[in-house]
């Protein structure tokens, strides 16, 4: 399918994981689809941690390493450069990129991979070239990447195998497997910053009829509940809780499919919960200026939610001052089928490797061919 074989993925880890996470999507995608990948990072232990087997065709470069980024730049540079969210790549690369252009002539792409929004003018921006001014790289042309949920935009991080796992995943042996015993409980999971409404839903469910199994996230989700609960194990009635180690990218798609109803935060686990199917509730990181309220509601249309998803979701993220009730189960049944039915629009479209691939060989001259492997 690709035209490029050596791609260089630049990314800067910000905060969380979800810059990485993607990251490391992308980059196993694209060698899964037989091109040689270098991931430039300044935080590879998250990458240590997300995907311990590593992957091959996928080359991690620490950018906190000096040696190695000087050991990297002097290799052939990428036929394409991806910056991740205008994490501005090392001067020194991006210098050999436009050293390499210059000597043969020959087209590389730069491309500068964009958040995830629903927002309507991700469409108009998606594919829009951007004028190189300075730096090293003065002269070349970045193009803008958005991924996104319509066929205007880059579409969503989709491995061609994820229905066949999906098919195979048995929930009780994930559970067995995490020392829980299966009982006649609704199963959360929990994967959150600090939300505010997060105490009172943890007492609804402690006080509640409904049997409650919650399986908390290690990191910040943990630090919640715990600040929420400081002993977790007494009184808290029908509410049963585990916490759970850090997971790997695999094990942490296997979580969101034990689950019945899924709470995920950021960019890289709200596709995998749509990919899951299950209800979710997202919580999207606060901005200062509340830009983040639109784009909660630009998701919200884009997936068709039930106007009581959307309250529900509203009191999850603080943008009013209702609770995030926990809902019946008939609500429950109303929000399953608006996200299969999203999962089904959303498969639909080609995926974001499939499409970035695609767009990255329009840009550049084809592939030549075979060259000698770095």
């Amino acid at each position: 399918m690709h035209q490029h074989a050596h791609w260089d993925l630049a990314c800067k880890v910000v905060d969380n994981y979800g810059d990485a996470g993607v990251c490391w999507r992308l980059a196993r995608g694209l060698a899964r689809t037989g091109a040689h990948v270098r991931l430039w990072i300044d935080d590879p232990a998250l990458v240590a941690w997300m995907a311990p087997g590593g992957e091959p065709g996928v080359a991690v470069i620490d950018t906190s390493d000096r040696a190695a980024v000087r050991a990297a730049v002097a290799a052939p540079a990428p036929d394409v450069l991806i910056e991740a969210f205008g994490c501005d790549p090392a001067p020194e690369l991006v210098a050999r990129f436009a050293a390499d252009i210059a000597s043969d002539g020959r087209a590389r792409p730069w491309i500068n991979l964009e958040y995830l929004s629903a927002e309507p003018s991700v469409e108009r921006l998606h594919t829009l070239p951007s004028p190189v001014f300075r730096g090293p790289g003065a002269g070349l042309t970045k193009h803008f990447f958005y991924p996104g949920f319509t066929p205007a935009t880059g579409g969503l991080l989709r491995e061609p195998e994820l229905a066949e796992r999906r098919a195979a995943f048995d929930r009780a042996d994930w559970l067995a497997a995490h020392g829980i015993e299966r009982r006649d409980e609704t199963i959360v999971t929990l994967f959150c910053y600090e939300p505010r409404a997060l105490p009172a839903l943890l007492a609804r469910w402690a006080d509640g009829d409904e049997p409650i199994r919650l399986l908390v996230t290690a990191g910040r989700a943990a630090r919640a509940v715990r600040a929420a609960l400081p002993d977790p194990v007494v009184g808290t009635g029908r509410l049963a809780i585990t916490f759970l180690p850090l997971l790997t990218q695999i094990a942490f798609d296997d979580l969101l499919w034990t689950g019945d109803f899924n709470f995920v935060r950021g960019e890289d686990s709200l596709v995998r919960a749509i990919w899951a199917g299950a209800p979710f509730a997202w919580q999207i990181y606060p901005q200062d200026d509340d830009a983040h309220h639109a784009k909660l509601q630009a998701l919200l249309d884009a997936v068709a939610a039930p106007a009581s998803l959307r309250r529900f979701h509203a009191g999850w993220n603080g943008i009013d001052d209702a609770p995030a009730d926990w809902p019946d189960v008939a609500t429950r049944a109303d929000w399953a089928v608006a996200a299969r039915a999203a999962r089904t629009r959303l498969v639909a479209q080609d995926d974001l490797v499939t499409q970035l691939a695609r767009f990255a060989g329009a840009l550049g001259d084809p592939w030549p061919g075979p060259r000698e492997t770095r």
